[in-house]
């Protein structure tokens, strides 16, 4: 599909190419306002924190894609881009998104909810880094073998249906919230599916067609796939995670956040190691660099969720960015 898409927009002339952008990007926006406001009324409707509706229903959503594609790598015989894509995903979630949407706005976390999910976020992660270990596959280099990945998607059941039912705990407790909410729990569903599904389809056509374009100006191959295909991946969580701070729902965009790092781990290379006989190599850069910046953008950012007035505020977020940038220069740097 994404080869008959970038054949389709290589044949259109650069004038139609910037109409398509802009029309990409106005897509992108409504998407992303139908996403967080929807997500909002189900949170009051549900009696559930924003935060949590952000760690599971929109990241689950915002996600999928990323799944979807490692699983087909992992099926074509090239398993070893979604252990990166995954790593590189959670890195780039939390210190670069969260970063530039603590700079951007006003960023409350739910200081109950933080620790709860949070704890997931870090016990997760720290999983993952232990798996990766030579020791547990009995290699020369890690592997995150078929039985480990199987495992992680015996966890990700786990953890949606223990999400599901403290979700629903918390509608009880808190049943009387939702008194002056009108629309019922399916038509916000199906507008919140919707909101995803524009925020996706608009990135999927945008970023091949910021790619063409640029490449038709002179813009060379390798600044184009170490800036705008990386950024692309994260597109979806990064408008999300915007736009709910503009409008003032910033423990949606940390819930969010929380959630993807969650589902990187347990859904995109769960189901990816869980597909493939041969597992999912760890490069041997991944110990010195990513999986270390990986516990120690979690750690900061937990830390920085859990303060006293459970803001993450301007300093913190530049500090964040501040990391994003020199794991993007040592990245280069170690090729």
């Amino acid at each position: 599909m994404e080869e008959i898409l970038y054949a389709t927009l290589t044949d259109l002339s650069t004038w139609i190419l910037l109409v398509i952008i802009a029309v990409s990007l106005y897509v992108l926006g409504k998407g992303a306002d139908i996403l967080v406001d929807e997500a909002v009324k189900l949170s009051v409707r549900w009696g559930v924190p924003k935060l949590v509706i952000g760690a599971t229903i929109v990241s689950l959503g915002t996600t999928l894609p990323e799944a979807t594609v490692s699983v087909m790598a992992a099926v074509k015989g090239n398993p070893d881009l979604a252990l990166g894509n995954a790593i590189g995903s959670i890195i780039a979630n939390t210190a670069l998104i969260i970063g530039l949407a603590a700079i951007i706005g006003r960023l409350p976390a739910d200081k109950k909810s933080v620790k709860k999910q949070g704890n997931i976020q870090i016990l997760a992660a720290v999983l993952l880094s232990i798996m990766a270990l030579p020791f547990f596959s009995k290699a020369e280099t890690g592997i995150i073998t078929q039985k480990m990945g199987i495992g992680l998607v015996i966890l990700l059941i786990i953890y949606i249906i223990g999400s599901i039912q403290s979700a629903r705990n918390s509608s009880d407790e808190n049943s009387n919230n939702n008194s002056g909410e009108e629309q019922s729990g399916i038509l916000i569903i199906i507008k919140l599916a919707l909101g995803i599904a524009l925020v996706i389809l608009s990135s999927k056509v945008l970023i091949p067609t910021v790619e063409i374009t640029a490449i038709r100006v002179g813009v060379p191959q390798s600044v184009i796939a170490a800036t705008l295909v990386a950024f692309g991946t994260s597109l979806p969580e990064l408008i999300t995670a915007i736009t709910a701070v503009r409008h003032g729902h910033g423990e949606l965009a940390v819930g969010n956040i929380i959630g993807a790092d969650i589902l990187n781990i347990l859904f995109v290379i769960g189901s990816a190691a869980a597909v493939t006989k041969e597992g999912l190599v760890v490069p041997a850069n991944f110990y010195i660099l990513d999986i270390p910046v990986m516990l120690i953008v979690l750690v900061a950012f937990n830390i920085f969720a859990r303060n006293k007035d459970g803001i993450i505020n301007k300093l913190e977020g530049l500090f964040l960015v501040g990391i994003y940038i020199i794991y993007l220069v040592m990245s280069y740097i170690m090729i």
